[in-house]
Order: C-alpha cells, then structure tokens, then sequence
C-alpha cells in the first residue's frame, strides 16, 4: 500500500504539470495569432514521442525497474519546464514553432515514462480478490485525470496573473521539490528489473491486448479530435471581445471548462467499478460492457453533429448544448477508458506487465497523435461540425474493434 501511495502520489504531481502546460502553450500561442493547424503542430511531437516511449520504456522497466523509468519521466519534465523559460517573443513563428515542438517531445517522452510506470505498479501491487485490480487501476486512473483537470484550470490562471514564462518556472521548482520527496521516501515494493529482457518481447502475440489496442487508438482519437483545438479555439470565438480583459475572461471560463470536463471524466474512472458493479463478475461479463459502451459513446458525438450543422454559429445556445453534450461524452468515455485500463491489466501476465502496457499505451498515443493532427486539419478545413462528425466516426471505429475482443480469453498466451 505504501509503494502504491508513493506511485499514485508522484503521478498526480506530474499530470498536474502537464495539464496545466497543456493549457498554457495553447491560450498562450492562440493569442500571438497561431492558426488551428500551427496550434496542433506544438503538440504533434509530445504524441509521436509518447508512440516511441512506451515501446522502449517497457522494455526499459522490465530491464532496470519501475522506478527508474517513473523518476526519469518527473526529472524530463522539469528539465523540459525549465527549458520553456527560455522562449524569447522576438523569435519568428517557424523558430518558435520548432522550439516548442522540441520541448514538447521532450515533455511526452517524461508524461508516458511516468504513465506506463505508474499503470504497470498497479499490476504488481493490487490484490487480485475481489475486483481489487479493477478498483486500485480505477482509482489511480480517475484521480490522475481529475488532477489533471485542475492542471487545465492552473494553467489557465497562472497565464492570466503571472504570464507564460513564470508560470512555467514556478512549476518546475515545485514539480523538482516533489521529485526530490519522492526519490527519498519510495519503500520497497517495486520490481528491479531482470537482466534477460529482450526489446523484442515488447510486441505482443495475445488477440485480446492487440484488439484492445486497436480500440484504443480510436477512442482517444476521437476525444482529442476535439479537445485539443477545436472546442477550446470555438469557444474562444464565443466568449472573447478581442480586448486584454475580454482575453482574460475567455481564458478563465476555457480553463474551467476544460478543467470540469477532465475532473468529471476522472470522477467517473473512479466510479466505474461500482457503476458496472464489477466486483465478482466474470471476465467475459467486463469484454461485453466495453462493446456495448463503446457503441453508446458513439450518439453523443453523432448527435451534435447535427446540432451544429442545423443551428447558426457562433450561437449561445449551441454553446450551451456543445457544453451539455461534451460532458456526457466525458463521462461516457470515462466508462470505457476505465474498462480498457482494467482489461489491458487482466489480459497480460505479471512478468510481462511492463512490456503490454508500454504496447498498449503506445496505441493510445497513437490515437492522441491522429486526433491531434485531424483537430487542427478538421477546424481548419470543415470547422465544428467536420471535427465533431470526424469524432462520431472514429468512435464507431473503436466499436468495431472492441467488437473482436475474445469472451474468456486467456491472458497467459505465449510470448
């Protein structure tokens, strides 16, 4: 328990950084005049990093320990915080566009280093009676987003006070001094490591774990579609005047949103064992629940597909419905992203943890990365109502492959 503490402890300090960072790059470069499609680019290279990093850092785990790839990815961050103090306005936009697009892949690199050291303790330490694996990974994934979507909130505020620069510094000092209480206080608990890990065995030969994957990738696709770019530059649109105070109102009230929106979607994680009332029920039971909730998600997105296409823009109505929609897509997300995380954790075997779920989150950067470059491709080209149809699609999409997981399959398939 205390290992488990000290993990979901130092995962929380990292995912309230990048939260906020996240935030931070995209109001700030918004407002010096970046385009939709400028906008994604900043983030294209924290997805690609991350694809990269899970393939290698499960080896890496399984090779030298959990703790070693949990602490590297807190020190990257700051090392990469650090580095955003240095962005000089005098730069132009090609220089500054690669710049932060550096420090960004640097930035991902550190985020799934932290992740797949963090989802992969949780095999190892929860108890296995009782749904226990279920409610720990549940538990840790809810409250990782929820503090993330207070990072959303930070972000935006420390960008309306102290401006992007201290921001970033403040953060880094703070996130260097948890690092340092975390590398001090870690009990025993973790794994080391063995020495005879091959690279090779990071790819899996289980139907189930690659299935999933494939599902994976299109869920998050599907919500970063519209997270990244499109919904918070349309309300962006909605909200500011144009003046200094009218950009520090629309900041605030996109912070919040987003921030209420990541907190629900973790609330719901959490939750998720007792709303499909989990404990005790079979495996084959769990792999039917994620079909059909992925078929669900599908109508939010779908549905307001039409509201926007049939209601003039920018509308205070539609923002109201888009806000309305868009949470019940989070929590309904919520439900499945949960029972992918608790699936892809029952279809692996122990001494493989590291290597499946480096796999498994390799996909699901993959699909970060898909939704992030279509999010400022689709607002450019086609605006709300081609980003919101491209997300209904790609849900149907993780249906479909949700659809082929395998009732009863075993976890323990050769290697």
């Amino acid at each position: 328990m205390s290992a488990y503490i000290a993990v979901t402890a130092a995962y929380w300090a990292f995912m309230l950084t990048d939260g906020a960072l996240r935030m931070l790059i995209l109001l700030h470069f918004h407002t010096l005049g970046f385009s939709p499609v400028q906008l994604a680019y900043l983030f294209i290279l924290y997805e690609l990093a991350g694809m990269v990093t899970n393939l290698a850092a499960g080896w890496i785990a399984a090779r030298f320990g959990l703790t070693s790839t949990l602490y590297a990815g807190l020190a990257l961050q700051v090392v990469a915080l650090l580095a955003l103090t240095q962005l000089d306005p005098g730069w132009s936009v090609a220089v500054s566009v690669a710049f932060v697009m550096c420090v960004q892949g640097a930035s991902g690199v550190a985020k799934d280093l932290a992740k797949m050291s963090s989802k992969s303790a949780v095999k190892l330490l929860a108890p296995t009676e009782g749904g226990g694996l279920f409610r720990w990974v549940a538990v840790l994934t809810g409250s990782k987003n929820a503090v993330k979507g207070v990072g959303f909130l930070m972000g935006a505020a420390l960008l309306g006070t102290a401006g992007f620069i201290w921001s970033v510094l403040i953060m880094a000092i703070v996130l260097a001094v948890i690092l340092a209480g975390v590398i001090a206080f870690m009990p025993e608990g973790l794994p080391r490591g063995r020495k005879g890990a091959k690279f090779s065995e990071v790819f899996s030969k289980s139907p189930n774990v690659n299935w999933l994957s494939a599902a994976r990738v299109f869920l998050f696709g599907a919500r970063d579609v519209w997270f990244v770019v499109g919904i918070p530059i349309y309300f962006y649109a909605v909200l500011s005047d144009g003046s200094e105070e009218g950009n520090r109102a629309a900041f605030f009230l996109i912070g919040t949103f987003m921030a209420v929106w990541v907190i629900l979607y973790g609330a719901v994680q959490a939750a998720a064992p007792a709303i499909l009332r989990a404990a005790g029920r079979p495996e084959s039971e769990l792999i039917r629940s994620a079909r059909g909730w992925a078929a669900a998600l599908f109508v939010v997105p779908a549905a307001l597909t039409v509201a926007v296409l049939i209601t003039p823009q920018p509308d205070i109505r539609l923002t109201v419905t888009l806000v309305i929609g868009l949470l019940a897509f989070g929590a309904i997300f919520a439900i499945n992203s949960s029972l992918h995380s608790y699936l892809i954790l029952a279809f692996t075997r122990a001494e493989r943890v590291t290597m499946d779920v480096g796999f498994y989150y390799m996909a699901n950067a993959g699909g970060r990365l898909i939704g992030t470059l279509l999010s400022g491709l689709t607002y450019q080209v086609g605006g709300l109502p081609l980003v919101l149809g491209t997300a209904a699609a790609m849900v149907a999409l993780a249906a479909l492959a949700s659809g082929r997981l395998q009732d009863g399959a075993q976890a323990d398939m050769p290697a």
